[in-house]
């Protein structure tokens, strides 16, 4: 087997073409202020017309600024240190005036609280955690406690466009898609396996005026890849990070609620276009040559489990693949401020150099799933990879201010090799209607649909296995996002299900898991 090169080699190369690098470190003046976020910058783009997404997780909330007088206008996000005179975004304010003082400091503490009601009323497949006694039906909790802290190093030391971040993250509750539905993608992007970790810890530097940044350290890279801005409103978790890196990725990749390893340089010549390239170890929790075994169940307990070789997030894997990834992005008419409907049209991909499960053949060239199948043990592909296109548009507002308005989204992925890929075609779309009634401006309304399709490989594993051939699963999902408080929303979601995991068998082996109808609540509280 030929040798694969470690993935801090990939991290040195990236870093090393980027002369604008040295460039800034010899004195290139830079503004004081620190560059958007990606997902503040994508917010922008399209005049806030869009859920913000924090930086943190998958997490999203309306711009609590259109309240009141200001309730038809389209504010700007807060930079990453300033201090708003009321903070009543926050369910505790200030903290009697610690908060502002922080800001002035270059300090940002938040805490976010997420919890989750699901409860799926038909289809679906019973536990086999209690030996197949319940069904695959009734309610479910989870939730997530979200820390982060930021540091200005410009306002902490004077070291101009420096920043570091630190975030941790405490998941609780049971997953209700791993339990019981049986689903390519989750019904939501907060499940994950119970545990306390630390999620990332990067620092970033920006040169060239704030043209070009670059961060390093531990990272989560959904939320600035392959991510739609008006995609972030839904709760299914195919809606954030996609099926296809979900299903065809190592623990699905440095994605919430895993990071790792990874250095990324952003480029912004001008307001509509950006160019990101990254480096990343590809294996987060560091499990490598089970992964054929996990995905066919091997352990029934908790067959999906995320955080077998690293429930602390400390692991800082380096020694599998590198994944590396580039996005292009062009915006049309980036607001606020244009008459015209803005709009982000990105283009990217990825390749993954690590090792793969063929499904097709095991070590010996025996096929996989047949009756001279005696070991289980899959031969091993080289390279994984995935291309996309990614469409937020707005298509109507009555006003170039206003905060109400209707935009719909399109991200179409494609990966390979078939052989060894779980999903090899996907695509997802919705539309949002932004203050869908004039009382209530801070609400949003959303439909989406979207589908993920089973490899070649996968379907020839069924057929020789005699088991039922997977083919599409699609889904379904209406949501509606209210702002209760300016700390507080609360989420009602509907999702129904067609043929879960593309019909894959129950594990009772008596039929295939049925069509799912899935209610759910969402609520979000600011600290």
């Amino acid at each position: 087997m030929t040798p694969r090169p470690p993935v801090g080699a990939w991290f040195l190369l990236l870093a090393l073409s980027a002369p604008a690098l040295w460039a800034g470190l010899s004195g290139t003046p830079a503004r004081a202020e620190q560059p958007e976020t990606q997902v503040e910058l994508d917010q922008r783009r399209l005049a806030h017309s869009a859920p913000v997404i924090e930086q943190i997780g998958p997490i999203t909330m309306p711009d609590a600024g259109r309240t009141g007088a200001n309730a038809d206008a389209s504010p700007p996000l807060p930079t990453a240190t300033e201090a708003p005179d009321e903070m009543d975004d926050h369910l505790l304010g200030g903290l009697w005036g610690a908060r502002h003082w922080m800001a002035h400091q270059g300090i940002t503490l938040d805490v976010q609280e997420v919890d989750e009601l699901w409860a799926n009323v038909t289809g679906g497949s019973a536990s086999a955690g209690d030996g197949g006694k319940g069904s695959g039906t009734g309610p479910y909790y989870d939730g997530v406690t979200l820390v982060t802290l930021g540091l200005d190093l410009e306002k902490i030391m004077g070291l101009r466009g420096g920043l570091f971040n630190i975030s941790a993250l405490q998941t609780h509750g049971r997953s209700i898609s791993q339990d019981h539905l049986a689903l390519f993608n989750p019904v939501s992007g907060y499940e994950a396996d119970r545990s306390t970790r630390l999620f990332e810890l990067w620092y970033q530097q920006s040169f060239l005026d704030n043209t070009l940044d670059i961060k390093i350290g531990q990272q989560d890279l959904d939320t600035e890849f392959l991510i739609s801005n008006y995609g972030a409103l839904y709760l299914n978790a195919n809606m954030g990070w996609p099926v296809a890196p979900s299903n065809n990725l190592y623990s699905g990749g440095p994605s919430w609620p895993l990071s790792s390893p990874a250095i990324r340089v952003r480029y912004r010549p001008n307001d509509s276009l950006s160019i990101l390239v990254a480096a990343a170890d590809d294996n987060p929790a560091g499990v490598r040559y089970n992964a054929f075994t996990v995905q066919h169940g091997g352990n029934t307990a908790d067959p999906t489990n995320q955080t077998a070789m690293d429930g602390s997030g400390t692991l800082f894997n380096m020694n599998t693949g590198a994944l590396l990834m580039a996005e292009i992005q062009y915006a049309i008419n980036p607001g606020p401020g244009h008459v015209g409907l803005p709009g982000i049209y990105k283009l990217g991909g990825y390749y993954d150099t690590a090792d793969f499960p063929d499904y097709r053949y095991n070590t010996s060239g025996i096929p996989l799933g047949s009756a001279q199948d005696t070991t289980a043990s899959p031969r091993m592909v080289a390279g994984n990879w995935l291309i996309y296109a990614v469409i937020d548009q707005m298509l109507w507002r009555p006003a170039p201010d206003s905060a109400r308005s209707i935009g719909a989204f399109t991200r179409v992925t494609g990966s390979g090799p078939s052989i060894s890929t779980q999903i090899s075609f996907a695509v997802d779309m919705g539309i949002n209607f932004n203050a869908p009634f004039r009382s209530r401006l801070n609400d949003t309304l959303g439909l989406g649909w979207g589908l993920g399709q089973a490899s070649s490989g996968l379907r020839q594993y069924d057929r020789t296995a005699r088991l039922p051939v997977q083919n599409t699963e699609t889904y379904i999902e209406l949501t509606y996002q209210a702002q209760i408080l300016p700390w507080c929303t609360l989420q009602p979601d509907f999702q129904y299900i067609f043929n879960p995991s593309g019909g894959v068998l129950d594990w009772t082996h008596e039929h295939t898991v049925q069509n799912e109808a899935i209610f759910g609540l969402r609520s979000s509280v600011t600290f």
